[in-house]
């Protein structure tokens, strides 16, 4: 009996299911036994019990037993009363998970506010990042033909504006576009006509962004990213690279733009964000001048409309706006782009800042008359393209045709005018009385952002520095053959040789701010024989110099050359001239096989100066020479010694030899 009783105490310790045993099912004999043990509270009971005889158990059991149905009553309310309490557990354990699963829902939905931003921000960056790359690919691969494009340029208003247009594609940036013009306008290197034609082309060129993202390739904006990554990591050969560069960038685009359609969609799901949007309707006319007002200022913050063009079309996409809206910020996203060109020409000559001040004019002028039919204009687009308003795809190229047909239509209008509005920018901004230009050659910091097109302007000033050369030459021989040389001519052949010095310090600082970025192997070349050139020229001039130096020497000591030496010095400096008329047209024609000509034409000099010395010492022995014309003589040889020697390297430098 005594572990009988131990294992019912056990069996009453499990707590009950409705599967187990209850104890109104048990035996009448085991429910006393149970009893009889639960009487007893502690451990020391417990021991009584299993010590207790058997006989004593046989007298419990003749005592008068409780009323079953007493018991029952009381069992029964008992797990009744367990039940009760189960159930109101479970009931409230029950209440209580909702509100456990609702909570982490609530904290994964704080902050609305801040996700919008962060992926706004985020996905921004890596669309404007993407957007550099792509650019910065393009024009590493168009190379010489980015160039060859702008020499195109003539007072021809189509070929103008096909070439802006061309151009704006490769550097997928209208902003770029114009700001290179104006550094164009500003060096003299354009006129204003042909500028106003390029800036026109440049705006068409721009819309190639919206048709970009009518691609539905979104998705694949990652993995292009990716491995177009590895490409341009492991690729040895730079126009692979350069391709895979602009590749990344087109995967950033695409992955940036997802992300802010992802942000967009937190518009949608957060009522106090999709009130606030409602307000931007273009459905009226106010309310189509506000959205206009709302994408000029965002693109003067941004200063990119191809990234207020991608918020844009993800704000539509996702259904935070309509397309109306979107279509009137689009055309306020036109007048806000001209606030680079502004910015750039602050500082600029007024030729310069007219060509900025046309890119403000045409554009606003543009906007104020498609604001006019603006109703009918955001109809007739949809009815053109044949686009689904309702779908991505539909949508987007409904927002990219809006701003292509735009800048067309636009060009078409203003294209005839153009010597008009020439004139007319003439006469609103009129030249200044002083001279504008701060510096003596046409570098521009606006041209860093085309590095192709800066190397291109900085090969202009070294054939500039090359023709200064030239010049010097000529001015150099007429002055030999004067007894009293002029003083006008002497003067303005020393202020040349100042300014090819000056001009030699901006190439050299130009050209640093140049390779300091990222720019293409090609470019830090030909940079690199740039600056070899501008030293070497410099160094030519200055023993230009001393040659007229020494003979306005000997003619103040009451000396001159007799006529045996000077017919060999003007021989001579026939030859050397000759020589540097060579490598400047060579140059000039982009002719880089030279080496061996140049080598030739120096050997012939070199025998000629040997010739004169011989001939020269041999006077010496024969007749009685002033010392100070025996000085200047010898001299005069060696500075045209070293001409030679610089212009040997610059033939060095042009074919590439180290």
């Amino acid at each position: 009996m005594t572990y009988t009783s131990l294992l019912l105490l056990f069996i009453a310790a499990i707590p009950q299911s409705n599967e187990q045993l209850s104890l109104v099912e048990m035996p009448e004999s085991v429910m006393l036994s149970v009893e009889g043990v639960f009487e007893k509270t502690s451990f020391e009971a417990l021991e009584l019990a299993q010590a207790e005889p058997v006989e004593k158990a046989e007298d419990k059991a003749t005592e008068p037993e409780s009323s079953p149905t007493e018991s029952g009553g009381v069992t029964e309310e008992t797990a009744s009363g367990e039940k009760e309490s189960d159930s109101t557990s479970s009931t409230e354990e029950s209440a209580e998970e909702p509100e456990a699963e609702e909570k982490p829902e609530e904290e994964k939905k704080g902050f609305p506010l801040l996700t919008l931003i962060f992926n706004l921000v985020g996905g921004l960056g890596l669309f404007l990042f993407g957007m550099k790359n792509m650019s910065d690919g393009m024009q590493a691969v168009a190379g010489n033909s980015l160039r060859n494009l702008i020499h195109k340029v003539t007072n021809n208003r189509l070929v103008a504006a096909s070439v802006g247009t061309i151009v704006t594609m490769i550097v997928q940036s209208s902003s770029v576009t114009t700001v290179m013009v104006v550094g164009f306008v500003n060096s003299s290197l354009m006129n204003l006509t042909q500028a106003i034609g390029v800036i026109m082309g440049a705006n068409i060129g721009t819309t190639i962004t919206g048709w970009i993202l009518v691609l539905k390739i979104g998705k694949y904006g990652l993995p292009l990213l990716g491995f177009s990554a590895f490409a341009y990591l492991f690729s040895k050969r730079d126009r692979t690279r350069y391709i895979a560069m602009a590749l990344m960038g087109v995967g950033m685009v695409f992955f940036g733009l997802e992300l802010m359609k992802d942000a967009c969609e937190i518009i949608e799901e957060t009522p106090q964000f999709e009130s606030w949007f409602d307000r931007f309707a273009a459905d009226t006319f106010s309310g189509m001048l506000m959205c206009m007002l709302v994408g000029c200022i965002t693109t003067m913050v941004v200063q990119s409309s191809s990234a207020t063009l991608a918020i844009t079309i993800a704000l539509a996409v996702e259904g935070s706006i309509g397309y109306e809206t979107a279509a009137a910020l689009v055309l306020g996203e036109n007048v806000g782009t001209t606030i680079t060109a502004l910015l750039a020409s602050l500082t600029a000559t007024t030729n310069a800042r007219r060509a900025a001040y046309f890119h403000a004019i045409f554009n606003l002028i543009g906007v104020c008359w498609i604001s006019l039919i603006f109703q009918q204009y955001v109809q007739f687009i949809p009815w053109l393209v044949g686009a689904d308003l309702t779908d991505e795809t539909g949508m987007t190229s409904a927002i990219a045709t809006t701003h292509s047909v735009f800048n067309i239509a636009n060009t078409i209008i203003f294209l005839p005018f153009v010597p008009m509005f020439a004139n007319l920018l003439n006469r609103m901004f009129p030249d200044s009385p002083v001279k504008e230009t701060p510096h003596l050659t046409s570098l521009d910091i606006r041209m860093l952002e085309t590095p192709t097109i800066a190397i291109e302007q900085s090969r202009q000033e070294i054939i500039h520095m090359g023709e200064g050369c030239q010049k010097m030459m000529g001015w150099l021989k007429q002055l030999l053959q004067e007894q009293e040389p002029d003083k006008e001519l002497v003067q303005k052949f020393y202020h040349r040789e100042e300014v090819l010095d000056r001009i030699q310090d901006e190439i050299t600082a130009f050209m640093t701010d140049l390779l300091a970025g990222n720019v293409p192997h090609e470019v830090i070349a030909e940079g690199r024989m740039q600056l070899r050139m501008a030293d070497e020229l410099e160094s030519v001039s200055d023993y230009i110099r001393s040659i007229l130096k020494f003979h306005t020497k000997l003619i103040k000591q009451g000396h001159s050359y007799d006529e045996q030496h000077l017919n060999r010095l003007l021989k001579l400096h026939d030859e050397v001239s000759a020589f540097v008329d060579f490598i400047v047209d060579s140059y000039k024609a982009g002719q880089q096989e030279i080496l061996s000509k140049s080598q030739t034409k120096s050997s012939v000099l070199k025998q000629n100066l040997k010739a004169l010395r011989k001939e020269h010492l041999e006077h010496l022995t024969k007749e009685k020479v002033e010392p100070f014309m025996n000085v200047a003589y010898m001299s005069t040889l060696n500075s045209y010694t070293r001409v030679r020697d610089h212009l040997i390297n610059v033939a060095e430098a042009i074919a590439g030899e180290k």
